[in-house]
């Protein structure tokens, strides 16, 4: 396959202009009932087919016995925590073990501040209210196993529906849309979508607030982006679409009312919609960077100027930070010298020192294994953005701030990956997909990606329709082939689901959808038996 086909060429346009009677036929954009129930069924499928898998490879396979953090059990079991644990113990290895021990004993240690509140919060939230009923026959701990399986199941689903409203409200191509979603319920993170992590949480936060931020709903979006960042850290990155969207729809007020209005009344209005840009940035930016700067100072007053002693920490926990060198707020000890920096982050701390994360330190000869890990997700990212700049150079360089004079084409943007409205994701999606790379531990890259950007979901479903035969007829040349592609109907039968007709006929597709359709598939499932047994998977 070569890269040519990615560019739309004024063919390719007036085609797609021709067919918008097949775009019709895919179904009408009032679909989100439809749609929640479309999506619903193969991601609901999917949650129960990974809760078994996991439980049994969990059951099957010995736990490998990581250097990872593993607190005492301080409770006594009760009736059912034994059945719990062997259903949902896969769901809490690695950092989940973390993110369950600060919703049972909040934040006691330090390199515990790695992981951000929101996520043990909800986990807390739901063991003292629905399920506080199962507190005579669940411990803490057996009810917080059982919220990580609730609670990220409904998350992932809310994720999938965003993540479709926001492709539709994008890419403008319901068929893209469906299939981008189909995609993303077997995402190649699969298991830290149902695992006790924040990446079901944080993907239906980042999703449903770009939505409304692309519906022109700023403050909400900022309220919605800014509860995400209390989520992960790189909600953050985040900002970037606030300051981006806003600033597209004022140059568009100022190209009408270059045209409408005269005198002072046109230099009145560039003032205004100057300011109230400026207005929206500054105060958008505060309030989605609130969250970081909150958490940051409640470390800060934990470790600095604590007003816990050693008395008061239980003593098997205790034992635990003497042996592994944890650090935990003393008030009669002497502070951690990060207090006395002049910018003093807990957070940045942490990394460096608990993680060794930093710019080129994970270019190691011994890290090459965990490269090959990211290098599907990160081959995806790639082949997006030159994609997309090979279709759209010159607007890619105008950054889709503003139209030439000489723009020729169609009145309305191509609908599909090519639009215009996709260029500020694709740059969301490099830009993590480059720090990704160069300063984290790079296994990450995968969830990372995954729960974050949409476009890796994007380039695989316009991969899917460009290269695959398969998916735009009903009966193909073999006999023996025959799939159920109508979109506007695939929610009456699950067999219309495209990507599982595709499976039984893997042999026949196209080496493109072999690979995309393999990476997926694959990683969702050595994801669940590698994860959920301790081994080298996060």
């Amino acid at each position: 396959m070569t890269y040519k086909a990615f560019i739309p060429t004024r063919d390719h346009r007036k085609c797609i202009d021709q067919t918008s009677l097949e775009h019709h036929y895919w179904g009408g954009d009032n679909d989100v009932s439809e749609i929640t129930s479309c999506v619903q069924r193969p991601l609901f499928d999917g949650i129960i087919v990974s809760v078994l898998f996991q439980a049994v490879l969990n059951a099957a396979i010995p736990d490998h016995d990581a250097d990872a953090f593993r607190p005492p059990r301080t409770e006594e079991h009760l009736y059912l925590d034994s059945v719990v644990e062997w259903l949902f113990g896969g769901l809490s290895h690695w950092d989940a073990e973390h993110y369950l021990f600060i919703a049972e004993r909040g934040y006691l240690y330090e390199h515990n501040f790695a992981f951000f509140p929101l996520f043990p919060v909800v986990l807390r939230g739901l063991v003292e209210t629905l399920l506080r009923p199962l507190s005579s026959w669940l411990s803490v701990r057996g009810r917080l196993l059982l919220a990580v399986a609730v609670g990220n199941s409904a998350l992932f689903l809310l994720s999938a529906v965003a993540l479709y409203a926001l492709s539709r409200a994008v890419l403008q191509d319901r068929r893209l849309a469906l299939l981008s979603s189909f995609l993303y319920c077997i995402t190649p993170a699969n298991v830290f979508m149902t695992a006790g992590y924040s990446e079901s949480l944080f993907a239906a936060l980042t999703y449903g607030g770009l939505l409304l931020l692309e519906k022109g709903f700023t403050f909400t979006a900022c309220l919605a982006l800014s509860i995400a960042t209390a989520a992960r850290s790189n909600g953050l990155v985040n900002i970037g679409f606030l300051l981006y969207l806003p600033a597209l729809r004022a140059i568009s007020q100022i190209r009408v009312y270059r045209t409408t209005t005269t005198g002072y009344s046109k230099v009145l209005r560039y003032i205004w919609v100057t300011l109230r840009l400026l207005l929206t940035s500054l105060l958008g930016t505060a309030v989605i960077a609130l969250p970081f700067c909150a958490f940051q100072y409640y470390g800060y007053r934990t470790f600095c100027t604590p007003s816990t002693s050693l008395e008061q920490i239980h003593p098997s926990l205790l034992s635990l930070a003497e042996k592994r060198s944890y650090r935990v707020p003393n008030e009669n000890g002497p502070p951690p010298l990060w207090c006395m920096r002049p910018l003093p982050l807990l957070y940045s701390h942490i990394q460096d020192v608990y993680w060794d994360v930093g710019f080129l330190r994970y270019f190691e000869l011994r890290q090459i294994p965990n490269f090959i890990l990211a290098l599907p997700m990160a081959t995806l990212g790639i082949v997006a953005v030159y994609a997309y700049f090979q279709a759209n150079s010159e607007l890619c360089l105008r950054l889709g701030l503003w139209e030439t004079s000489s723009k020729k084409g169609l009145d309305k943007p191509i609908p599909g990956f090519f639009n215009p409205k996709v260029f500020v994701y694709i740059v969301h999606s490099a830009v993590l997909l480059v720090f990704g790379t160069l300063c984290m531990h790079v296994q990450v890259l995968t969830r990372f990606m995954a729960s974050s950007s949409p476009v890796p979901f994007w380039i695989s479903a316009h991969l899917l329709l460009l290269n695959e035969p398969l998916l735009h007829r009903r009966k193909t040349s073999s006999s023996t082939v025959q799939l159920h592609t109508d979109f506007r109907n695939c929610c009456k039968h699950t067999t219309q689901n495209p990507i599982v007709a595709l499976l039984p006929h893997f042999k026949a597709c196209s080496p493109t959808t072999q690979c995309i359709l393999g990476y997926f598939l694959s990683y969702w499932l050595l994801g669940l038996a590698l994860h959920c047994n301790f081994l080298p998977w996060t």
